[in-house]
């Protein structure tokens, strides 16, 4: 008997939607790549370096948000949905929106590894292509993993043509339309 080979249709944007709508509160679905993909539930030192971040920001932008657990359409023609760890916006930019918000507003999507064996293919490849294809200006990727901060920066062509890796101590400056500058040296008391 010769096995059979079906050609499953990919899952629509609508369909994913449905499907993540009804998820248990435990668990956090994203949609890259036409995958389907669990994301972990942030750890105690995870949200931490969050809150770092975000008292950053809020001491340099004031007139910016940096919003946690952000949904946003992503990717070409918006056929992906990710969950950024942090969304730096204009404050109010997402009034009246629903789960997956559109990417015009966002100055830098923000991610922190988690300890998984995702991360490798979620943070530094898929995420990073994502959001340079949805035009956001900046992508900050928070390295647990080698203890380093990734600015990536001059979206074109659904890649980032520009990127800065930094060391946990190093003075970080995010360029324009962000401007702000980071003091990494916080971020070494929280890896483990």
């Amino acid at each position: 008997m010769t096995p059979r080979t079906t050609d499953r249709p990919q899952m629509s944007v609508e369909e994913f939607e449905e499907l993540e709508r009804h998820a248990p509160e435990t668990v956090r679905l994203e949609f890259i790549n036409g995958k389907v993909m669990v994301k972990p539930v942030p750890d105690g030192n995870h949200r931490e370096i969050c809150m770092w971040l975000l008292r950053q920001c809020m001491q340099q932008r004031p007139e910016l948000g940096l919003y946690q657990e952000g949904g946003l359409k992503t990717e070409t023609y918006r056929k992906g949905r990710a969950r950024a760890d942090g969304v730096l916006a204009p404050t109010g930019s997402f009034k009246g929106h629903g789960e997956w918000s559109d990417t015009s507003a966002v100055l830098m999507a923000v991610e922190v590894t988690s300890f998984d064996s995702d991360t490798n293919r979620r943070d530094r490849v898929e995420k990073p292509d994502g959001y340079a294809a949805a035009g956001i200006p900046v992508y900050l990727l928070i390295d647990r993993d080698d203890c380093s901060v990734t600015v990536f920066t001059d979206p074109e062509d659904g890649r980032y043509r520009k990127l800065e890796n930094h060391r946990f101590g190093a003075v970080v400056q995010l360029p324009a339309p962000v401007d702000i500058a980071l003091e990494t040296e916080a971020l070494k008391e929280f890896v483990e």
